[in-house]
Parts: C-alpha cells; sequence; structure tokens
C-alpha cells in the first residue's frame, strides 16, 4: 500500500457564526509568531544562533500567546518560524532577510500612522485538536485556552464546511483556516491521508530530467522525443514580485505579506503543474523510472566559493527552488509507480550525447550544442537530458553508455516546447498566444 495526503480547499457554510473566533486565533496566531520572532532575533545577538524550534517550544511553552491556540498550533506557528529563520541563515543571497514580524499599520488621511494590529495569520489544528463529523460535513477545532470561559473546559469552533462535488473528506489528518485576503473570509484546507495500491510502473523505459534557468526542465525520453519547459513566467514573477515589495511603505505590513502569498502561490502552482504534466508524459511513454539530475552543490564551483552568474543569472540561481521541484515531481510519480532516481549532472552539459566527446568548447551558444567529432548539432538542455536519461556517470560502469547510433538525432534538435499559462497548466507552445520562449 502506498500512503499519500491529498489537501481539499473548503468553503465554511456557517461563516459569520465562527468568524469572530477564528479572527481570535488568527490574530494569536501572529502574536506567537512576533513573541518567538523577538526571542530568537535576542539569541541571535546574545550567542550568534538561532533557535530551532525545539528550543522554542521548550522556551515559550509557558507564554500566555502559546494559550492563545491550542498546543498542537502554537507548535505549528514556531515550527514555521523556525523554518522560515533556517531558510533566511541557509541563503548566500545577500538581498534576503530574516522572517519579519507581523503586523497591520493603518494610517490617516494625511499619511500619519494611527495605530498597528496582528494581521489574521493561518492557523493549523492538528489530530489532537480536532474532531470530524464527514456525515455532516462539520468539524470542531479546539479553542486556545485564552479564547475559553474556562481554561479548562472542552471548549471547540463548529465549522461546517462544504466540498466540491465528487470529493470525500476522510481520514483528516490536519486542517488549516486560512484567510483570503481577496475575499475577506476564511476556508478551510483539509489534510487528508490516503492509502492505495502500490501501483505498477507503467513500463520499463527511462526519462532523463535536466533543471536549469532559462529552461526550467528539459525531458528526453528513449522513444525518440524530448520536451522543453521555458521558466519565464518563473521568471518574470521573480523580477515582478520583489519590486512590488520593495515599494511597500512596511516590509512585514498588509500589502507585503499579500505580494509574497501571491508569489509563493503561483510558484507552487507552477512546480505541481510542471510535475503533473512531466508524470502524465511518462506514463504515455512506458516510462517507470526517471532520472534527475543532482544540482547540489550547484551554487558553489570547485572551491565552494559561490559561483558568478552574471546580474540577472545570480537573482535566477538564487530562486531556483530544484530540491522542491524534485520532491513534488517524486511525490507524484510515486502515485503512478515510477521511480525518481537523482543522478550525477557532472559533464552531461559538456559532452556530446551521441558520440561521447567531452569538449567545453562545445556549447557554442545558450541553447546550442554542436560537436565538431560527429558533425551534430542540437539543444543544449536536450543534450544534457539525454545524458542524464543514459546515466553519463554510473558509477558501475567502466565505460560510459553512448547513444544508439541506429536512433534518430532530430528530435535532439526540435524537442516540443510548453509554455506555462495560470488557468489551463502547460500547454504547447503554438496554442499560447501571449507568451514567448
Amino acid at each position: 500500500m502506498l500512503e499519500v495526503h491529498r489537501t481539499h480547499r473548503a468553503n465554511i457554510r456557517n461563516h459569520s457564526q465562527v468568524a469572530d473566533s477564528l479572527d481570535r486565533h488568527g490574530w494569536s496566531a501572529s502574536k506567537l509568531w512576533n513573541v518567538a520572532n523577538y526571542h530568537s532575533r535576542n539569541v541571535w545577538e546574545e550567542i550568534g544562533e538561532i533557535p530551532d524550534h525545539r528550543d522554542l517550544k521548550t522556551e515559550l511553552k509557558g507564554h500566555t500567546n502559546y494559550n492563545g491556540l491550542h498546543s498542537q498550533s502554537s507548535q505549528r506557528v514556531l515550527e514555521e518560524l523556525a523554518e522560515a529563520f533556517n531558510s533566511w541563515y541557509g541563503s548566500d543571497d545577500e538581498r534576503d532577510n530574516p522572517p519579519g514580524y507581523r503586523k497591520e499599520n493603518y494610517y490617516d488621511s494625511k499619511g500619519r500612522r494611527v495605530h498597528e494590529e496582528h494581521p489574521r495569520s493561518t492557523v493549523t489544528w492538528k489530530q489532537n485538536g480536532i474532531r470530524h463529523d464527514p456525515k455532516n460535513n462539520r468539524v470542531r477545532l479546539s479553542k486556545g485556552a485564552n479564547h475559553k470561559e474556562h481554561p479548562r473546559a472542552l471548549e471547540y469552533i463548529l465549522v461546517e464546511y462544504e466540498i466540491r462535488p465528487g470529493v470525500t473528506v476522510e481520514n483528516l489528518q490536519q486542517v488549516r483556516a486560512v484567510y483570503d485576503q481577496q475575499n475577506e473570509r476564511w476556508e478551510l484546507h483539509l489534510v487528508c491521508k490516503d492509502e492505495i495500491e502500490t501501483p505498477t510502473a507503467p513500463g520499463n523505459e527511462t526519462a532523463g530530467v535536466d533543471l536549469g534557468i532559462c529552461n526550467f526542465a528539459a525531458v528526453a525520453y528513449s522513444t525518440d522525443e524530448a520536451d522543453l519547459y521555458p521558466g519565464n513566467r518563473l521568471k518574470q514573477d521573480g523580477y515582478y514580485f520583489p519590486k512590488e515589495i520593495a515599494k511597500c511603505d512596511d516590509a512585514g505590513g498588509d500589502q507585503a505579506t499579500r505580494l509574497h502569498h501571491t508569489w509563493s502561490e503561483r510558484r507552487t502552482h507552477f512546480f505541481h503543474s510542471l510535475a503533473k504534466h512531466i508524470v502524465q508524459r511518462c506514463v504515455e511513454r512506458g516510462v517507470g523510472r526517471i532520472n534527475v539530475g543532482n544540482l547540489e552543490g550547484v551554487r558553489e564551483d570547485e572551491n565552494g566559493d559561490s559561483k558568478n552568474w552574471g546580474r540577472h543569472g545570480n537573482l535566477d540561481l538564487h530562486g531556483w527552488a530544484f530540491d522542491r521541484f524534485t520532491n513534488i515531481l517524486e511525490y507524484k510519480a510515486k502515485v503512478e509507480g515510477i521511480e525518481v532516481v537523482e543522478v550525477s549532472e557532472r559533464d552531461t552539459s559538456k559532452t556530446c550525447c551521441v558520440c561521447g566527446r567531452e569538449d567545453d568548447s562545445q556549447r557554442v551558444e545558450r541553447g546550442l550544442y554542436v560537436c565538431e567529432a560527429c558533425d551534430a548539432a542540437f539543444n543544449a538542455d536536450v543534450n544534457g537530458a539525454e545524458n542524464i536519461r543514459l546515466d553519463l556517470n554510473e558509477s558501475n560502469s567502466e565505460s560510459p553508455p553512448v547513444f544508439d547510433g541506429d536512433r534518430s538525432t532530430g528530435w535532439l534538435a526540435q524537442p516540443a516546447v510548453y509554455l506555462h499559462d495560470l488557468s489551463s497548466g502547460f500547454q504547447p507552445q503554438a496554442q499560447v498566444g501571449d507568451c514567448k520562449p
């Protein structure tokens, strides 16, 4: 059996009855975040280390703001903050800032700040704080002690939800209350655990995936086919949103928070759409294994120093969440019985997949690879993907595999190109009129 988790978005039918309670818990989550943020910054200044989520839980367990939520909900807030600090601390991009405080500033007609409030943060309830009534589409969410009439009373928020037709909510693991800023109302994200029969692989073929910047992914199949997925949409967002966020008066304010949220959602949507499209193409071609280039250390050179890819290249590279995408691809492939294996990328971009000649100068332009030995000319990213598919650096092989001479090479030069559309996902290039590769 294969265990999978699915998230279902649900509307709240009795919103007017529960909105105030959800508001109070959303504000409490923001307050706890700010308290923990302040504590983490003080620890950083004193000893030069950032406390992890275990340290935060131990330190703040008795704090009054910790009791504003169910204990597991408070723990999740502290886990999210620790993850945000670790992401910032591990980044080598000087433009990145540590996690900010959660607050909303309000101004009068003359632009003077009148007061500030805490925004409604997402609140997560885990299993101990949930009681689910699937027959009536209701879920009871435990209140924080500070929001009960009696701290030890079994008080809860009874939420009636509406899910899209055909969806059954079973084995509920988590409930997230998320405030929709645009529609000014709460919604529920229901995380369920499903067990499905371990699927049989669609076939025995292997595909190779080369991840990059200009083309986010190039995929080579053993069926003399290749696909390119330009990262234009992802790059456009990477330039647009930081500029808009920089224009905000308050980096931790409501407007900046909404922009960060929108940017994150669009990036996540891109990754899921791409992974889904690649897996579907692999199923159609009888692929049972996907080789993905292991990009660990891609930001460093041989001496461990940061590589300089130029002004725009560095901007793209630091926002290049290849590890996150690989995890999403692995999850979606597993559901179809396809194995995802990370293989070495060493020399795959400078080795001809047709004759095996290795030469840095053969990549004459960003998108063109020309081999002087066999006179082959083809797309450089597809060449890398084909070498990854062949597993050029397979440790068990004394001599690397070489391209089958009986196969054609035209597909290496003219891969299919798929562009991302926010409404319809990835579509062939000719069907997307407002995008250019």
